[in-house]
């Protein structure tokens, strides 16, 4: 893959970029600000960007708003956020987009290489990698969605570990479940949710979209 890292901290940045190239990845850019951030994204157009919340000039949320407005000019482009901090704003709005892979996880959520390449990896290839704090943070500020109120306990929990981009095998053995009961759990919540077998985009991620009340 072909990665971008926007990142302020130089030992971070640079530790982010040794474990990539570890795992034969190509970092083809880094960036130290919001600025820097956007200009590598539409110069180099990665695989898959990894992206800091707050960057300078104002360490607030400008890392996050870079990766906004190089998805507008580039519709599609893998965004894996890796913060301290959830912006819920800017958060929504990107899995809002509805185009392209997103991850985000808690920086202090990261505890070994294979789980942030394997993460990295699903988000470029179009898929979701949330953090489960992330997903708590997310839901505790957002509204009552009324196509969630009809799903089963048990299809509450399939559709939040698939939120973090679980695969059905991952799930069952999460839930101690087969895989083909998985498979009827997330056949009977995509009906629910009105994701039918027609949509021309990736029905996993557009259940995630309706779980964290995007629209």
């Amino acid at each position: 893959m072909r990665i971008v890292v926007a990142e302020d901290l130089y030992l971070l940045r640079d530790g982010m970029v040794r474990l990539i190239e570890a795992y034969g990845h190509q970092v083809v850019a880094t960036a130290a600000t919001g600025p820097e951030t956007l200009r590598a994204l539409l110069e180099w157009r990665p695989d898959v960007a990894v992206v800091d919340v707050r960057m300078p000039p104002t360490q607030k949320d400008e890392g996050l708003r870079a990766a906004l407005a190089a998805r507008s000019e580039l519709p599609g482009l893998p965004v894996f956020v890796l913060s301290q901090y959830v912006e819920q704003l800017y958060a929504r709005e990107l899995l809002a987009d509805g185009s392209g892979g997103v991850g985000y996880f808690l920086k202090d959520s990261v505890f070994d290489g294979d789980q942030f390449i394997d993460a990295l990896e699903r988000v470029a290839a179009g898929g979701t990698a949330m953090d489960p704090a992330v997903i708590a943070k997310l839901l505790a500020g957002g509204t009552s969605n009324r196509r969630l109120e009809a799903l089963t306990a048990r299809e509450h929990s399939v559709l939040s570990l698939m939120a973090e981009g679980l695969s059905n095998q991952a799930i069952g053995r999460r839930l101690f479940l087969s895989e083909s009961a998985i498979g009827k759990y997330t056949t009977s919540l995509f009906g629910k949710l009105g994701i039918t077998d027609d949509d021309n985009g990736n029905r996993r991620v557009l259940a995630v979209l309706a779980y964290f009340n995007a629209p």
